[in-house]
């Protein structure tokens, strides 16, 4: 058995994996600000189980060579090798990746991608996010940064916002749920939600057209640019912008009129693991690295 954590700047997910599916064990709040609450949470699962190993899905990059994780939304583990300090609470290996690595790994062995060989899993939620699956194996690449599409100054001009990340001009400054809502402000002097956005331009709203339209442009070309220099195969789509109805198809077409190779297919696939797939991406990286 396997145990598989989610973890979020608010909540915390425990899973057992047995090769064969998740058996849910419950959550608790994630301690943010104290380390030693934050592994205890963590240690409360495994007490009285018997496991191969603690595999663990996180927002945060883990750096393969050192372990240690740069988790800027929970404090308490920000720059910690939280594998090295789990393995001395628990006794068991443990297993930590970046949530997005874990998303793209279980679309591309159970969801949305299997059968292809080469994978690249895109989110769009509150930003976006990446991460690259070759032949069943996440690649990480040089600190752990594999995948990660929406940093980097590639816009110019009018929308290039300033980016947590410390740039200007990144994909992640537009192309998730607040990107949205932030190339509205800019083009109508409107605040909206995204789901507003969104819902208006379903309903054939101009002003809410222009916006995704726009949207659309500025994210399709660098995503197009990743397809070519990865050779994805597929590209399974989640998180909370991709499920409304009609943003998967409509980046689909305008990606793939930017590609060199020709598909007659979707390109871009909405995903199908769900909220588990963190769960489930942990759970089979850890499979893969203990049996």
């Amino acid at each position: 058995m396997i145990l598989a954590f989610d973890i979020g700047g608010s909540r915390i997910r425990a899973a057992a994996w047995d090769g064969r599916g998740l058996e849910a064990l419950g959550e608790v709040a994630t301690p943010v600000g104290d380390r030693e609450a934050f592994i205890a949470a963590l240690q409360q699962f495994a007490m009285g189980r018997t496991a191969s190993g603690i595999a663990i899905s996180i927002a945060g990059v883990v750096d393969p060579a050192t372990g240690i994780g740069k988790v800027a939304n929970i404090p308490a583990i920000d720059g910690l090798a939280l594998g090295t300090a789990l393995e001395a609470a628990t006794g068991l290996p443990v297993l930590v990746r970046n949530d997005a690595d874990c998303f793209a790994l279980a679309e591309a062995q159970v969801g949305a991608g299997r059968g292809h060989g080469t994978v690249f899993g895109v989110i769009l939620g509150t930003g976006v996010g990446g991460g690259l699956v070759i032949d069943g194996r996440v690649v990480t690449g040089a600190g752990g940064f594999a995948g990660e599409w929406g940093h980097g100054p590639v816009i110019r001009d009018a929308f290039a916002f300033p980016c947590g990340c410390g740039q200007v001009g990144c994909i992640d400054t537009v192309g998730g749920a607040r990107g949205v809502e932030r190339l509205h402000l800019a083009l109508h002097g409107e605040a909206l939600g995204s789901e507003a956005i969104v819902a208006e331009w379903q309903a054939g709203d101009l002003a809410a057209a222009r916006t995704m339209a726009l949207w659309c442009d500025l994210v399709s070309g660098p995503l197009a640019m990743v397809v070519n220099v990865v050779g994805a195969g597929i590209v399974p789509v989640g998180g909370g912008l991709s499920r409304a109805p009609g943003v998967v198809e409509m980046l689909d077409a305008a990606v793939r009129a930017r590609v060199l190779r020709a598909t007659d297919g979707p390109l871009l696939v909405r995903a199908v693991c769900g909220a588990d797939a963190g769960l489930l991406g942990a759970a089979l990286a850890g499979q893969a690295e203990w049996g």
